[in-house]
């Protein structure tokens, strides 16, 4: 695969997994760790594992996204910090 490529998705995951972190909004902060797992689930596809990406893509980015948004809006959206 062309490395640039890998790169990019690389960056992309470190941003989306920092922005998860520092976000305030938890609805912002579950669609973050949303695209951090599908990014993830990219790289794995690359790397060759695709079990793990298939794994990563139904359980990270569709199951666990589905259930933070849900537990979201059972609760307050925004931090109190």
């Amino acid at each position: 695969m062309i490395w640039q490529i890998e790169f990019i998705i690389l960056t992309l995951v470190i941003f989306c997994g920092f922005g998860a972190l520092m976000v305030k909004d938890l609805l912002g902060a579950a669609i973050l760790f949303g695209a951090y797992s599908f990014m993830m689930c990219l790289l794995w596809s690359i790397m060759g594992a695709v079990d793990v990406a298939f794994t990563e893509a139904s359980v990270g980015a569709g199951v666990s996204t589905v259930f933070f948004v849900a537990a979201v809006f059972r609760t307050t959206r925004r931090s109190k910090d």
